[in-house]
């Protein structure tokens, strides 16, 4: 193979690993429409449009439209005063709602893991901390929201979630920080 040719397909591959870092299904797009919309304010689709554009994602208007309207989302005042738009909360809440801020969050999911962790063990990277049954997702969820650096994922059951440090060895320091926070113990 010439290396000319080598490099062809090199750029093929790059290109199509590139293409599946960020699949082009609905659901991927309508959890990446949600997310935008929970952390940053929104004002037009023109502007969710150039946002999932940067992510790689594109859409027409029309489907933006479409999107727009299966997600719930409408256009509210945050507290600034803006018209943005705002989808429902995962938490049960049918009510849209500007984007909490970062205190805001950390707050929450201070509360809740104080209301509901009963324990936290780690291993390697891994932390395994229990709630009460059916508490679990609830939980992870406060967790994600609160995008703390030094966690790489969430994955939860009915009773169980599982953390993912993005530091190889920093389970046990990561399992220590979820009890703090659970005691309010900053």
């Amino acid at each position: 193979m010439s290396s000319k040719a080598e490099r062809d397909v090199s750029a093929a591959t790059n290109l199509a690993h590139a293409a599946a870092a960020v699949p082009q299904t609905r659901a991927a797009r309508h959890r990446r429409i949600v997310d935008i919309l929970n952390r940053q304010p929104v004002r037009s689709q023109s502007q969710l449009a150039k946002l999932l554009s940067d992510d790689g994602l594109t859409v027409t208007q029309a489907t933006l439209s479409r999107d727009l309207d299966e997600l719930g989302a409408v256009k509210i005042r945050n507290t600034g005063g803006e018209l943005i738009y705002a989808v429902p909360s995962e938490g049960g809440f049918r009510t849209p709602q500007a984007p909490l801020g970062e205190s805001a969050k950390e707050e929450r999911m201070r509360r809740l893991a104080g209301e509901l962790l009963i324990s936290a063990e780690a291993s390697a990277n891994l932390v395994v901390l229990r709630t009460p049954p059916g508490a679990a997702q609830f939980l992870a969820s406060a967790i994600d929201q609160a995008e703390l650096h030094v966690i790489l994922g969430t994955i939860a059951g009915d009773d169980t979630v599982m953390l993912i440090s993005r530091d190889p060895a920093g389970g046990q320091s990561l399992a220590d920080h979820m009890l703090r926070v659970a005691q309010n113990d900053h």
